[in-house]
């Protein structure tokens, strides 16, 4: 079930948002009449966010069960028709797609997991039958799509995608970003607030991109000259762009020591030693991320460093439970 309305965050904001895939709550609203209940994202994740559940065949008002539709046709435009009485329900979904991404948008979600392989919400390498009926794995669902074209920055993901820690990661660092960034521009719409907001993602961007980091350092340098609009629009792309860019062991290796850089007069000769060799091991991938970043994080608390280094994102990105940290 998706989680209550009125849940808050730890700060009294409004709960991060995402749209799902029915079926993925464990929801019996599939054409055989069962469901792929993902517990990962139901007992875990769920307890965290506000699920916007949405099923396209059944809100156009098809049956549970119901006959099962794929994809023909051209790749970039498919028809949308049921396997055996090759009914088409092409124009049907394509009018219900447009007008249900518009109640969306009032929603203000962060973030959409889609269920794969769905001829209406797999986001990529869904199968399209040709006339002969052979699959190429090279469509995307009708309302994947019509949801990518509405929101083009907005973190969309495939559940079985998710089953990959790294792009899981991935995943919920664009959203938490997504949904810190649209706090900022409804509580401190400001060049301050986007100083600020841009100082505590230095790492985090770093740690991604660190092309996108300089060109975003840039971009917030002429907060002051800028017209708002224009200057959001276009930092918000290169966030949302920048995180998309896959995090490595090099990078992450690269801003804990940069991190570690301000514990220099600090730290004894064997406590850096420590440090250094456990973030050479999580280079290696001989140890997880979360044995150097837990040890930084103890001598962070423990010495004088500058305010910006513990207000950074990368330090406290997401709850704990989540375990994003805890792989090799």
């Amino acid at each position: 079930m998706a989680v209550e309305e009125n849940r808050q965050t730890d700060e009294g904001a409004r709960t991060i948002r995402l749209g799902i895939s029915t079926c993925l709550l464990g929801e019996n609203v599939r054409y055989d009449g069962g469901h792929k209940l993902d517990r990962f994202l139901v007992n875990t994740m769920g307890r965290f966010v506000e699920w916007v559940p949405v099923c396209p065949e059944v809100e156009i008002g098809l049956s549970v069960p119901r006959e099962a539709m794929r994809l023909v046709g051209d790749p970039e435009n498919p028809r949308l028709v049921t396997n055996k009485t090759a009914q088409d329900y092409t124009e049907r979904m394509q009018t219900w797609a447009r007008e249900r991404v518009e109640q969306l948008a009032k929603l203000n979600l962060h973030g959409f997991v889609l269920k794969k392989d769905s001829p209406s919400s797999g986001l990529e390498r869904v199968k399209v039958y040709d006339a002969n009926g052979v699959p190429r794995r090279a469509g995307r669902g009708i309302f994947a799509r019509e949801a990518l074209n509405r929101f083009p920055l907005l973190p969309l993901e495939e559940e079985g995608r998710l089953h990959d820690m790294h792009l899981r990661e991935n995943f919920i660092d664009r959203v938490v970003a997504h949904y810190r960034w649209t706090r900022l521009l409804e509580k401190n719409p400001t060049p301050g607030g986007l100083v600020e907001f841009h100082t505590a993602y230095k790492m985090t961007l770093m740690a991604h991109s660190p092309s996108h980091y300089q060109e975003m350092g840039r971009l917030v340098a002429q907060a002051g000259s800028l017209p708002w609009e224009e200057l959001t629009e276009t930092y918000s792309r290169s966030l949302m762009e920048g995180l998309q860019v896959m995090t490595t062991p090099g990078k992450h290796a690269n801003v804990l020591q940069h991190l570690m850089g301000f514990l220099k007069e600090s730290l004894t000769g064997e406590d850096k030693a420590e440090l250094l060799g456990y973030i050479e091991d999580y280079r290696k991938e001989l140890a997880p991320l979360i044995v150097p970043l837990t040890l930084l994080k103890h001598h962070l608390s423990r010495h004088p460093v500058p305010d910006w280094a513990h207000q950074q994102v990368y330090l406290h990105p997401y709850p704990k439970e989540l375990l994003l940290r805890n792989h090799v």
